[in-house]
C-alpha cells in the first residue's frame, strides 16, 4: 500500500463512514450471500463454523485448515474477518491456491489469511475511511465512495458485497477479491525500487542485509538516491572504505526503529529510539511530516517484516 504525503492528512482526520458498509450491503446487487442467508439471527456459531456452513467459503475454510488457523479463529476473539468467497479465490492465477495449500507454503498462507483479519468486533457502523492494521501486521486501506446515491466500500482492491454477519466470536464482512499483502522484506522492497539504489548498496556494504531481512519488524526511514546525492561525494566514498564500516552501520541503523510504526503513531509519539541508540524527532504541521529535519515524502510503505517511510535527506547521528 503506497500512500503519498497527502494521505497523511487523511490518516490524521479520518472521516467516519457511519452506515457506509450497511448501505453497501443493500446496494451491492451482485452479492450472492446476505447476512440473513449465511447465519442465524442469534449468531451462535463461531467464525469458522459460520464460513463452513455458508457453502460459499469452502476454499477459505480449506485454507484456514492448511494454515493451522482454525483453532485461533474459533477462539474467544473477537475478530473481524473480511472473507473472500470461493469465486474470489477463483480469480487468482491458475495453480495459486493449490500452491498455497502445500505444507512448505504454510507461513505465506498464514500471512495472507491474517491480512484479512482485524482484532476486535468491527461492525458496519464503526467503519471509517482510512487504514486499519491487520493481524498480519500490515495495513489495509478502506475507501468509501458514494455515486448516484449508491455507496460502495473498497478494501485495498476488493469490494465489500455483504456485511455484519454476526458470529459468536466476531463478525464477517464478505469481499469479492483475495487481498495479497506485501511479501518482500524492507531490504527487498528498497532494492526493488529504482529510487533506493544507493541505500540498497550501502546496506549490503555494511553487511546489514541479513539483519534487516530478519523477522523484525522494523520501521525504516529510507533516504532516496536524491537524498544521498545531497551529501558531498567524498562522504559516501569515505563511508564505503572498510575502516569506516562501523560508522556506516551507525548511520544506517540511525534510520531504523524497532517495531512496525505507522506514520500516525510515529507523529503521535513525537520521537523514536533507533537501532543505533540515538533518537529521532518526528513532527507534523500543515499536512507535512518531518523526521529530525528531513521531510517525509511518502508514508507507510508496507513490507513483510516492517514498514518504510521515505525521507528526502540522510539522517546523521550526533
Amino acid at each position: 500500500m503506497k500512500q503519498s504525503i497527502q494521505w497523511f492528512a487523511a490518516l490524521a482526520m479520518l472521516s467516519t463512514a457511519g452506515q457506509a458498509l450497511a448501505q453497501c450491503q443493500n446496494s451491492c446487487s451482485d452479492s450472492k450471500a446476505t447476512a440473513k442467508e449465511v447465519v442465524s439471527e442469534e449468531g451462535d456459531k463461531n467464525i469458522v463454523e459460520t464460513a463452513v456452513e455458508a457453502g460459499s467459503f469452502k476454499t477459505l475454510a480449506a485454507a484456514l485448515k492448511a494454515a493451522g488457523l482454525v483453532d485461533a479463529l474459533t477462539g474467544k476473539g473477537p475478530f473481524t474477518v473480511f472473507a473472500p468467497t470461493d469465486e474470489a479465490f477463483a480469480k487468482l492465477p491458475k495453480g495459486t491456491v493449490e500452491t498455497l495449500l502445500k505444507p512448505e507454503n504454510k507461513l505465506k498462507l498464514q500471512s495472507i489469511l491474517k491480512y484479512h483479519v482485524l482484532s476486535g468486533n468491527v461492525m458496519a457502523k464503526d467503519v471509517k475511511t482510512g487504514a486499519a492494521e491487520t493481524l498480519n501486521g500490515q495495513r489495509i486501506d478502506l475507501k468509501v465512495e458514494t455515486k448516484d446515491k449508491a455507496t460502495s466500500v473498497m478494501i485495498d482492491k476488493s469490494k465489500v458485497t455483504a456485511t455484519d454477519i454476526g458470529c459468536s466470536n466476531g463478525v464477517i464482512h464478505v469481499i469479492d477479491t483475495v487481498m495479497i499483502p506485501s511479501d518482500k522484506t524492507v531490504v527487498e522492497t528498497a532494492a526493488a525500487a529504482s529510487s533506493f539504489k544507493t541505500l540498497a548498496m550501502l546496506i549490503e556494504k555494511a553487511e546489514l542485509t541479513k539483519v534487516l531481512s530478519g523477522e523484525g519488524p522494523f520501521t525504516v526511514f529510507a533516504p532516496t538516491d536524491e537524498a544521498f546525492a545531497k551529501l558531498p561525494k567524498e562522504v559516501v566514498e569515505s563511508l564505503l572504505k572498510p575502516e569506516n564500516k562501523g560508522k556506516l552501520q551507525d548511520i544506517l541503523k540511525f534510520h531504523v526503529v524497532s517495531g512496525r510504526v505507522f506514520s500516525d503513531a510515529a507523529v503521535k509519539a513525537g520521537k523514536a529510539k533507533t537501532l543505533q541508540g540515538g533518537e529521532l524527532q518526528i513532527a507534523a504541521k500543515d499536512g507535512k511530516a518531518t523526521v529530525s529535519g528531513a521531510n517525509l515524502s511518502t508514508l507507510d510503505l508496507d513490507a513483510s517484516n516492517g514498514v518504510i517511510h521515505v525521507v528526502d535527506s540522510v539522517l546523521m547521528p550526533k
